[in-house]
């Protein structure tokens, strides 16, 4: 009777492990990812599951330092703006990715995201950031499509081995990609003085993308995008 018992209470308890390719419902995709803290990395794109693999210094974390450090220089002089690496975003029932950087407007300033009540981010940032390998990656074909029809504004995908910059703005439900001015610098639409020199980023000039942002930082437009906040 007791063993009888205790099998019964085992298989009931028993939470499967988290494995690339499963498909599952948002729920329980997270309670099979808290179940497994070595995991790191996991994403729920479309209803299947995502588990990353380790992640190499000069394709990946050199690249998202650098996107980190100049996301943070803006987050710092922009008050109502807040700054995610890799969180998890609950964009709806079949969706929730872990983007390597998000930034969003605070919800009491009008940003549409908001942080839940267990603290992970619910809704579409209005800015999503990935850094993928190559064209072939999913950030640029299935989690794209989660990320425009969820209303995320705007979505950089750095393209490493490619050494492209993708930068997608959402008009009319559909995403444009924005273009480079004369002097190579890639503007914002959603967070004005949000400037990116392009060529410099990929040639890993970070000095050079600093100081184009701080051009950015400097112009009238942020300085009304503040006041407005």
């Amino acid at each position: 009777m007791t063993a009888s018992v205790e099998h019964s209470w085992n298989k009931s308890t028993f939470i499967p492990p988290l494995e690339s390719g499963d498909r599952l419902t948002r729920n329980e995709f997270e309670r099979r990812y808290t179940a497994m803290p070595h995991i790191k990395k996991a994403e729920l794109i479309e209803g299947i599951v995502y588990v990353a693999s380790p992640l190499r210094f000069r394709s990946h974390g050199e690249p998202h330092g650098n996107l980190m450090g100049w996301l943070w220089t803006y987050k710092i002089a922009t008050p109502g703006i807040e700054l995610g690496d890799n969180p998890t975003v609950r964009l709806d029932l079949d969706n929730e990715p872990q983007p390597d950087a998000v930034l969003l407007i605070d919800e009491r300033l009008g940003g549409k995201a908001s942080i839940s009540e267990d603290d992970y981010i619910e809704g579409a940032p209005e800015l999503v950031v990935e850094v993928a390998a190559s064209s072939a990656s999913n950030d640029l074909h299935d989690k794209k499509r989660a990320y425009r029809r969820n209303g995320v504004q705007e979505y950089i995908v750095w393209q490493v081995l490619g050494n492209k910059l993708d930068w997608f703005s959402l008009q009319n439900g559909e995403y444009v990609s924005l273009q480079a001015d004369a002097d190579g610098v890639i503007k914002s639409q959603v967070f004005p003085g949000l400037w990116l020199a392009v060529n410099a980023l990929l040639a890993g000039e970070m000095r050079k993308v600093l100081t184009v942002l701080q051009q950015g930082l400097n112009s009238p437009e942020h300085a009304k995008f503040i006041h407005r906040l």
